[in-house]
């Protein structure tokens, strides 16, 4: 499903492409539900436009490696945008949050962007960290290889800490749930669209600093949450990464896109 916001002369596409029935134990680090009830979490990339410059953050997971994950793809990334009348070769950047299968796979699709990711997370992606299985665990060895080739193809632009994309698109090392995870703002007036990507599974880890079962750093998934905040202010948006509530909330962007949601 996808979603549309009117930032001035931005619009910004919420498109959801998969989704998977998971114990509440897998999604959240401490629960006190004893019966572990299946939950929902849905997976999501963002189309962000302005004028001729087509910005996706995160490409998906690839269909293989979803599966074998016990994900459902409901519509490829590509075959998303291709519905909305985008080209997967029109798309002029990529912004990877983070290395994570889901959000760095296809890669390859998108032959004339660019690839913005942090130094942080490359480095963290090929490092030693990834001796040990359950740091390696949400990573896809091809997806890791598709950005390594990149580098080698001059195709990816390094942002080491905070930096900007295009005035009003900028992103924001938060780190924490993967050691470069980034964040990415949109500016509107003096208010921000903040798309948190895994910085912020859902909306309710905000209320009682609740936290994703898999992370890199504990200390800075819980104070990234106040990044979230600051960066939002007071008149902002945060979106998370993967609530279902993105798709309850928010009215369909067309009755014929069953993909599309309308979040403004």
């Amino acid at each position: 499903m996808a979603g549309r916001i009117l930032l001035n002369e931005w619009t910004v596409l919420a498109i959801h492409y998969g989704t998977a029935q998971r114990p509440v134990s897998d999604l959240i680090l401490e629960t006190n539900d004893i019966h572990d009830r299946p939950s929902q979490i849905d997976y999501f990339v963002w189309l962000i436009r302005l004028e001729d410059r087509l910005i996706l953050v995160d490409t998906g997971f690839e269909a293989g490696e979803g599966a074998a994950r016990g994900r459902t793809l409901l519509i490829h990334p590509v075959a998303a945008l291709s519905s909305l009348g985008i080209k997967s070769s029109e798309i002029t950047d990529v912004v990877v949050t983070h290395l994570h299968y889901d959000h760095a796979g296809n890669l390859p699709a998108f032959p004339n962007a660019t690839f913005h990711i942090q130094d942080r997370e490359m480095a963290y992606g090929t490092g030693r960290c990834m001796c040990h299985e359950r740091m390696r665990r949400p990573f896809a060895t091809e997806g890791v290889v598709d950005a390594v080739r990149l580098v080698f193809q001059s195709r990816v632009r390094f942002h080491d800490g905070d930096g900007e994309i295009v005035p009003g698109c900028r992103v924001h090392l938060v780190g924490g749930h993967s050691k470069g995870l980034q964040v990415v703002t949109v500016a509107t007036g003096g208010a921000l669209l903040v798309i948190a990507s895994d910085a912020l599974h859902f909306q309710h880890y905000l209320e009682n600093d609740g936290a994703f079962p898999l992370f890199a750093d504990y200390l800075e998934v819980i104070e990234g949450y106040n990044k979230l905040r600051v960066l939002a202010g007071a008149n902002g948006l945060i979106i998370p990464g993967h609530d279902p509530e993105v798709l309850q909330k928010f009215s369909p962007l067309a009755p014929d896109l069953q993909f599309a949601r309308v979040l403004l």
